[in-house]
């Protein structure tokens, strides 16, 4: 794997690390199954707003609950190892529950960062858990409509 791939187990310590040396936490999550310029935006912004990006990604059974038996194009080894390529990305986690809530009330980021492309009822879930320990949640505005989603079905349309 991958240097800055990380178990949640290994995030616990060191975050609790990172706060003793006085550093601002900020996570994102996401499937980031076809990386695109949408993601290197929001990623590259989430990075300007802390010391330490923390990117979670949804496992493939996860992805595969999400966004059906296609996906995810890219294995989770495959997602973590193009983010961590990326030099705003500090550590890589990969979770398989449907949302981040776990990770949000656990390792409590200073900034949770969402972009664009999200349903209001779960960035209301999301903004709830990280405000109850008095973190904040950044909503990013959508770059170029770009969207994974698009680009898969643009690219089936090619292929008839």
């Amino acid at each position: 794997m991958t240097h800055c791939l990380k178990s949640f187990e290994e995030l616990i310590h060191i975050c609790t690390e990172l706060r003793d040396e006085g550093k601002q936490i900020v996570t994102t999550n996401g499937t980031y199954d076809l990386l695109h310029p949408g993601h290197v935006a929001t990623l590259r912004e989430a990075k300007g707003m802390g010391d330490i990006l923390i990117v979670a990604i949804n496992s493939d059974a996860s992805v595969r609950k999400l966004k059906g038996p296609q996906r995810p194009i890219f294995t989770q080894a495959e997602r973590a190892t193009m983010l961590c390529a990326l030099r705003w990305v500090d550590y890589v986690t990969i979770f398989d529950e449907a949302t981040p809530l776990n990770i949000l009330q656990t390792l409590k980021p200073d900034f949770h960062v969402k972009g664009g492309t999200f349903f209001q009822e779960r960035v209301e879930e999301e903004k709830n858990a990280v405000e109850m320990y008095g973190g904040q949640l950044v909503m990013l505005d959508l770059v170029c409509d770009y969207s994974t989603t698009k680009i898969i079905e643009a690219c089936r349309k090619l292929e008839m």
